[in-house]
């Protein structure tokens, strides 16, 4: 099993979650609203008379584990559905997941997500 973690545009949920549930059954997702800066470098804003420099973005950071013969299918599809090709399009991580365990039933492995 593998963890993807995506760090995305928050625009882009509804195309992640249409590839990840519906098309790949995976049993869920964490999703998480973050804040991040990288190639984008942010932008300046005027508040108050007082000019700032904003670098760090909203962003979404989604997490799910999915079988490891689905891990290349997936980040292919991820990529074309979310990539504008603008910097700020995102990243994803690869982890490996040694186990897991669903506390209800006590069930380990695939079973458990």
């Amino acid at each position: 099993m593998k963890e993807l973690n995506l760090i995305v545009r928050a625009e882009k949920l509804e195309e992640i979650k249409k590839i990840l549930i519906d098309e790949f059954g995976c049993g869920g997702m964490t999703v998480s609203n973050v804040l991040g800066c990288g190639g984008q470098k942010g932008f300046a804003e005027e508040y108050v008379g007082t000019r700032t420099h904003v670098n760090l973005l909203p962003k979404l950071d989604v997490r799910v584990v999915v079988r490891d013969e689905d891990v290349e299918t997936i980040i292919d599809k991820l990529c074309e559905a979310v990539r504008t090709g603008h910097y700020g399009d995102g990243k994803i991580f690869v982890r490996e997941v040694l186990d897991a365990v669903r506390i209800r039933t006590r069930e380990r492995g695939e079973k458990a997500i």
